[in-house]
């Protein structure tokens, strides 16, 4: 999968009760989403972006909140002067989904 085709689907909502992938699913997936690292081992994706100021790792940290809220899958992001840190998993399922990457893919396309 590439990620054009990532980032133009939508979330699909996640009730639970289903496994979170793989790592070596985690790891095919993750040629899609550049820039992103497995975490915990593979069950989170995470990606840290850099800023030359304290306001713009803030806007960025909202535009990904919004991005996120429009999808309805949320990550934990952490930003201070010159970063911000954006983590997805799924929390309901513990690991990782094919929602995440998606995500991931939808917050690399706001990268300036």
């Amino acid at each position: 999968m590439n990620p054009d085709q990532l980032k133009d689907r939508r979330c699909k909502p996640c009730q639970g009760g289903v496994a979170p992938m793989g790592p070596e699913e985690a790891q095919r997936l993750l040629v899609a989403t550049p820039g992103w690292d497995l975490c915990e081992d593979a069950r989170q994706l995470r990606r840290s972006f850099t800023f030359n100021s304290f306001v713009d790792a803030q806007l960025f940290a909202v535009a990904v909140g919004e991005v996120s809220e429009e999808e309805g899958h949320h990550p934990d992001i952490t930003y201070g002067w010159g970063y911000c840190t954006v983590t997805f998993y799924t929390h309901k399922i513990g690991g990782l989904h094919e929602n995440d990457y998606i995500m991931a893919a939808k917050v690399n396309q706001l990268e300036r």
